[in-house]
């Protein structure tokens, strides 16, 4: 059986750090993600990762803070997330994909955690 489980949300202040963590188990995945979702608002690409990690890919919005990287040993996505913005406070889903190819759209990732909140104070 298939599980993503995030750890690593919290309330952090306006410039803080976080570091996200994705454990995956029952197989392995070509593509790991993460997207956020803010109240009111439809869920959202935030970075993703292929299987090598030479390819990383990132919402313009998070470009330069966010990074992502991944330890296949451990089958574990990060997320680290520098300078934190009131706008980037949401719950934080871990993503995982079959496919080989990128794709920033929700609907095209096939696996999905429970998400874990991040807020930000200013």
């Amino acid at each position: 059986q298939v599980r993503l489980l995030e750890s690593g949300g919290g309330l952090v202040q306006a410039g803080d750090s976080l570091r996200l963590s994705c454990v995956a188990s029952g197989r392995a995945f070509n593509s790991m993600g993460w997207f956020r979702q803010a109240p009111g608002k439809e869920r959202e690409f935030v970075a993703s990762i292929t299987y090598s990690g030479s390819g990383k890919y990132y919402a313009d919005s998070v470009k330069g803070r966010f990074t992502i990287s991944r330890d296949n040993a451990k089958n574990t996505v990060y997320l680290q997330m520098n300078s934190l913005k009131s706008e980037d406070a949401a719950v934080y889903y871990c993503a995982a994909r079959r496919s080989t190819t990128q794709a920033t759209g929700a609907s095209m990732w096939d696996y999905w955690g429970q998400g874990t909140q991040v807020t930000v104070s200013s």
